[in-house]
């Protein structure tokens, strides 16, 4: 039986985490294609209208090595800036990964800004070996924030 593995970040940002939180994961299919469009190509809600039980899809180019992910989100506390969404397809799904979550927190930091908190956990298919993806995975996580951060802090009024 495939193990369950997990890997987990934490990213500084001089932004508050309300605004962050709501740009970099509550509205992320609307900024992303906007703002990380070498990455992804269009991203559009499936399910729901954003509560818990949405699923929203993500479509990638070929910077990545899958085409599409769909996420469905399974908790979400807005004014603590805290949300847990599980893979339901695409993204490796199938493939390399049985199942995968992530549980997001944007915590307020004494400065005003906010520290990002990414727990990440996955049960591999079996026979499968992690070798770079986590890297990776770590490395794109960053990317959607610090996307998001300068979007930001580069408009002051969005997201207030």
């Amino acid at each position: 039986m495939a193990a369950t593995n997990s890997w987990t970040l934490e990213i500084a940002s001089p932004v508050a985490a309300p605004r962050l939180f709501r740009a970099a994961v509550m509205d992320w299919h609307t900024l992303a294609p906007k703002l990380v469009s070498d990455v992804v190509a269009s991203a559009h809600p499936v399910e729901g209208e954003g509560g818990v039980g949405s699923v929203r899809q993500f479509n990638f180019t070929s910077a990545m090595p899958f085409g599409f992910m769909k996420e469905r989100l399974e908790f979400l506390d807005a004014d603590k800036c805290e949300c847990k969404s599980t893979l339901v397809e695409g993204g490796g799904i199938g493939v390399a990964i049985e199942t995968a979550t992530s549980h997001i927190k944007v915590e307020p930091t004494a400065d005003g800004g906010s520290l990002v908190k990414v727990d990440s956990t996955y049960k591999l298919l079996p026979g499968v070996e992690v070798k770079d993806e986590i890297a990776k995975a770590k490395e794109s996580v960053t990317a959607i924030f610090k996307a998001a951060e300068a979007f930001l802090v580069a408009n002051p009024d969005a997201y207030n």
